[in-house]
């Protein structure tokens, strides 16, 4: 057997079972060893019915009385059971557990781990886990807890690893630098456990085996880009510092030091692979326009890819703010462009220096004479192919340089892992004049009383009041609304955003109330955000399809209903749609009922910086929701700790070492197979 075999090679794995473990992507031997547990149980110290206090608790008992019922007012099943020792008896509840009616006989002990606590007047142990006394090594106590796969329980995992037990030692090791037999030892002491730390060991090294391969796929990725050529882009001081003096304000020392490393990339014969990360409204564009620049005036072409056209628009009139004064030709290029043949006979000829569009630069036809530097916004709305698609239009045999902008703060440990191949430029400074939103939580019973009369001050109120008199338009304000309900209907998010809306216009009838939300046509999207960025709509109820979207300077208040329904990072885009102009801007979260905040919220409360909330949601929600929410690709990290420095410290020396030896690579063909998958995930290019 290898691990490469089907999973039906093992024991007890008949054909209906090997159908459950495929549709949960358990289809190797290797797959199945790697299915850890999430948890273990410690049952080695239990406690005496009659001693047991509330909080978690371990007890070994019988059980009986076992029923199970429909609740009437929520649709779920309540499975309940009475626990008895030689010291008395205790109930026991699950929820959504009807399996369990048939899991227990009458006569054999079993073990329980639990919550302890007050439910409707009486005290239970509430959804506990549950172990035969039989199974549990006495010297250790300890059991994997494995999560469910459809009919599979975890119960089901143990008996199929138990079968399985004399496979282990046939695992080969799959990295270089480590002790032989590692990898055996790791994955049998991670389900067969004889001690806490053995399992600390399993972890540890499972843990290092994955950011080995995820820090290798990042590097191998990056010596590919250096094999690329690319057109060199000259520093002209002059041209720079030209640019530079005829802004109207200064630029932040961030900036400078970004647009700095940008000039150094470019200079050189390879390709720039360069990530601008910076804070909501930090000034990327700016220095997206600095490169631009330079670029133009040596001659060489600029395309700026942006995820929707409005967004498009507005890089237009931005650089050509900045730009045209120096001579330099810009064009846009939509969906909606007239006359793009023209426009695009233009930019093949050379006609054209820098042309900022959506996807239709995308397009076959559209072709440059000498495209030296792409700009994408927002990279991670763009997937690998079309990135790629855009990297093809340089010169044959040369690559342009790419510089990828994103607005989602990434934490240190994933430039050092994931984005490994990519050089990056933080802007981690506001511009001057630059407020920080002020964020406060409200219980939903709190909206009338607190933040409608909030909301009204703010319709009123104008920073351009003195300019045009008793007519000065008020401020404008984004209401976020979401649907929560059990099935995930997004169709009920559109009805939240129109009964939002109705209910707004009832209590502002003097105000125009506008909605927007993900199934509109993107023409309907866009003129709805022209609308608002205008100052015709008062207030926006949205879905966070406006998460990345037009700079709406007048925009100073931003309410997020059911915010506890979102991600830290996602939170903090929102609210950064606000306070994008000189004025106080304010964010409110709405949550849902008058519980005590969750950890999430009172963190962006109390923080308007980006990057240390990207680090606490990194912690609280794992690499992968992260991850996600910055690219196209899986990022599935078991064990690994994104958090853990010290490890992928250990990781980034030993891949380093590795790779000064590229003959050493032939030798690993599992590992280099394995790492391929994070080369499609990594890679920007």
């Amino acid at each position: 057997m290898v691990l490469s075999d089907p999973v039906e090679e093992l024991t007890g794995v008949g054909p209906k079972t090997a159908a459950v473990l495929n549709k949960y992507g358990i289809k190797t031997v290797k797959d199945f060893l790697y299915n850890l547990p999430r948890d273990y149980e410690q049952y080695a110290a239990p406690t005496s019915i009659s001693e047991i206090r509330p909080g978690k608790v371990v007890i070994k008992g019988k059980i009986d009385s076992l029923t199970s019922r429909r609740a009437r007012k929520r649709n779920l099943s309540i499975t309940e059971g009475v626990v008895r020792d030689a010291t008395g008896a205790v109930k026991v509840v699950w929820f959504n557990q009807k399996y369990r009616m048939k899991q227990f006989s009458p006569d054999k002990e079993y073990y329980f781990t639990g919550l302890y606590e007050l439910r409707n007047g009486r005290y239970s142990i509430v959804s506990p886990s549950a172990a035969e006394v039989a199974d549990i090594d006495p010297k250790t106590g300890l059991a994997p807890v494995y999560v469910a796969h459809g009919s599979l329980k975890s119960n089901d995992f143990k008996r199929l690893m138990n079968k399985s037990r004399d496979i282990f030692a046939l695992v080969p090791d799959l990295l270089p630098s480590v002790a032989h037999g590692t990898r055996a030892k790791a994955l049998y002491f991670a389900h067969f456990p004889n001690s806490t730390k053995s399992i600390n060991g399993a972890r540890d090294y499972l843990a290092y085996e994955e950011l080995f391969e995820l820090i290798l796929a990042a590097r191998l990725n990056r010596k590919e880009n250096e094999k690329l050529k690319a057109v060199p882009v000259p520093f002209n001081q002059e041209k720079v510092q030209e640019f530079v003096k005829g802004l109207p304000f200064k630029l932040t020392d961030a900036q400078r030091r970004a647009a700095w490393e940008i000039f150094q990339n470019m200079e050189k014969a390879t390709p720039m692979n360069r990530l601008l990360q910076g804070d909501v409204g930090s000034g990327k564009t700016l220095v997206a326009a600095l490169a631009a620049f330079a670029v133009a005036t040596s001659g060489g072409q600029v395309a700026v890819l942006a995820p929707t056209a409005i967004l498009a628009a507005q890089h237009f009139a931005s650089f050509s703010q900045v730009l045209e004064k120096f001579g330099v030709r810009l064009a846009l290029l939509t969906g909606a462009t007239k006359k793009k043949t023209e426009l695009k006979k233009q930019i093949l000829a050379g006609e054209i220096d820098i042309v900022i569009g959506t996807h239709a630069l995308l397009t076959d036809d559209t072709e440059f004479r000498q495209l030296n530097l792409v700009v994408i916004d927002e990279q991670h709305r763009f997937g690998v192919e079309q990135r790629q698609k855009l990297m093809l239009k340089s010169p044959a045999g040369l690559a342009p340089h790419l510089l990828s902008m994103t607005a989602t703060p990434i934490p240190r440990s994933l430039q050092l892992t994931v984005f490994g191949d990519l050089d990056v430029s933080i802007l981690n400074e506001l511009p001057a004049g630059r407020q920080p939103v002020t964020t406060r939580i409200l219980t939903g019973v709190e909206t009338k009383e607190r933040l409608y009369p909030m909301m009204r001050e703010v319709l009123k109120s104008s920073p351009d009041a003195k300019k045009h008199g008793d007519l000065a338009r008020g401020q404008q304000i984004y209401w976020i609304s979401r649907a929560i309900d059990e099935n995930g209907d997004t169709g009920s998010e559109i009805t939240s955003v129109k009964t939002r809306t109705k209910r707004l216009r009832e209590v502002f009838p003097e105000y125009r109330v506008e909605f927007l939300h993900g199934k509109m046509k993107p023409a309907e999207k866009d003129a709805i955000m022209e609308q608002f960025a205008s100052g015709e709509i008062d207030i926006l109820v949205s879905t966070t399809v406006v998460e990345v979207g037009v700079d709406v300077p007048n925009a100073n208040l931003m309410v997020i209903e059911n915010a506890e329904s979102y991600g830290l990072a996602q939170l903090h885009q929102l609210r950064g749609r606000v306070g994008r102009g000189a004025s106080q801007a304010y964010c409110y979260l709405l949550t849902s009922g008058d519980t005590y905040p969750s950890k999430r919220l009172r963190e962006l409360e109390k923080s308007n910086d980006g990057f240390y909330l990207a680090e606490v949601d990194l912690k609280m929600r794992g690499p992968g929701e992260i991850y996600g929410a910055l690219q196209h690709g899986a990022l599935d990290l078991r064990i690994a700790s994104l958090s853990d420095t010290k490890l992928i410290s250990r990781a980034q020396v030993d891949v380093m070492g590795f790779m000064n030896d590229p003959s050493r690579m032939g030798d690993y063909k599992e590992l280099m197979a394995g790492i391929s998958k994070y080369q499609q995930i990594t890679t920007l290019n």
